[in-house]
């Protein structure tokens, strides 16, 4: 069985995309974790089937690079809606359906604006903030991120007693650069190692910033690969609305699979 495949990037955040609208895909952990391999397949943080959804332009539907079907992923999303776009379901805007509900987006140039869902219950810490983006994540801060040990500490946390219990946890690390200005390096679950950007994860410590520092933003966030912006409304305390993620997405290569059925 011959599977086209299209590999796509945002801030270094890289997915293998699948069109399948005709349900075709043979969904198994074992073909996704050896499909998303960097050795031994094509290589990715994750694997996006795009599939048809009655009353939405698609469905997007995220695996973790482990082959287990992941919670919303930031990044992903605006690649699919990159990748829709490409594949000519939409001009400039689109609503599609995810794992969280309804999402909206719009391309301008190399540019997509995702709006992601609303965030409300955000829980605050001495050393830390957490709250769920679509994902869950653990915000904190630090002075020096180049120095952090990243894999370290964060899969310590993912997996230690107070959230590994619970299914684990994205890890953030944030430093402040100057105002409306962040660097952050994450540790992704599913991943099970530091990538170069997350999506919900940028768009957490944004929020983390604004309760912070009061930023009204939009919030620029600096990552391994490349740089993002966050927008929002802060509509009542610690509740937020029209968060929008905003960046590049690119298609990098494409091919066909050969799998077994």
């Amino acid at each position: 069985m011959k599977i086209a495949f299209y590999k796509y990037q945002g801030t270094g955040n890289d997915f293998v995309m699948i069109d399948d609208r005709d349900g075709l895909f043979p969904v198994s952990k074992e073909l996704i974790a050896s499909i998303c391999h960097r050795r031994f397949g094509v290589g990715s943080d994750g694997l996006i089937l795009l599939q048809n959804a009655e009353g939405y332009d698609f469905r997007m539907v995220y695996f973790n690079a482990d082959g287990g079907e992941g919670s919303m992923c930031g990044n992903g999303g605006r690649c699919v809606v990159r990748f829709a776009h490409d594949l000519g379901l939409f001009s400039d805007k689109t609503s599609f359906i995810a794992v969280d509900g309804l999402h909206e987006a719009t391309v301008s140039g190399d540019t997509i604006s995702l709006k992601m869902s609303p965030v409300q219950g955000v829980e605050r810490y001495e050393a830390y903030d957490f709250m769920n983006t679509g994902s869950p994540h653990y915000v904190t801060y630090v002075e020096h991120i180049e120095e952090t040990d990243v894999v370290c500490i964060g899969s310590e946390i993912r997996y230690g007693s107070v959230y590994g219990p619970q299914g684990g946890t994205n890890v953030n690390f944030v430093e402040i650069i100057e105002d409306n200005h962040l660097s952050v390096r994450t540790y992704e679950r599913g991943v099970e190692d530091e990538t170069f950007s997350c999506g919900t994860g940028v768009t957490a410590c944004a929020l983390s910033a604004h309760l912070k520092k009061g930023w009204e933003g939009p919030v620029r966030v600096e990552t391994i690969g490349g740089t993002l912006q966050v927008s929002y409304k802060e509509t009542s305390p610690g509740v937020f609305d029209d968060i929008f993620l905003i960046g590049p997405a690119v298609r990098v290569f494409e091919g066909n699979l050969n799998v077994s059925d």
